[in-house]
């Protein structure tokens, strides 16, 4: 385990069961960068990582 697995850990734990839309998710993540501009790309390139992930399936 990595340690940033601490954190994926924790969101599981609490919110684990819970449906989010993806809408909701992209308003979470610019609030975060909006609190933690140092932050913008490497949430920019999770959204996107999120965003292709089913282009990476039609191989």
């Amino acid at each position: 385990m990595y340690f940033t697995d601490a954190g994926i850990e924790e969101l599981e734990e609490r919110r684990g069961d819970e449906e989010v839309s993806m809408g909701w998710l992209a308003s979470r993540l610019r609030d975060f960068v909006d609190l933690n501009p140092e932050f913008e790309t490497p949430v920019d390139r999770l959204a996107k990582w999120l965003a292709r992930l089913d282009s990476d399936d039609d191989d």
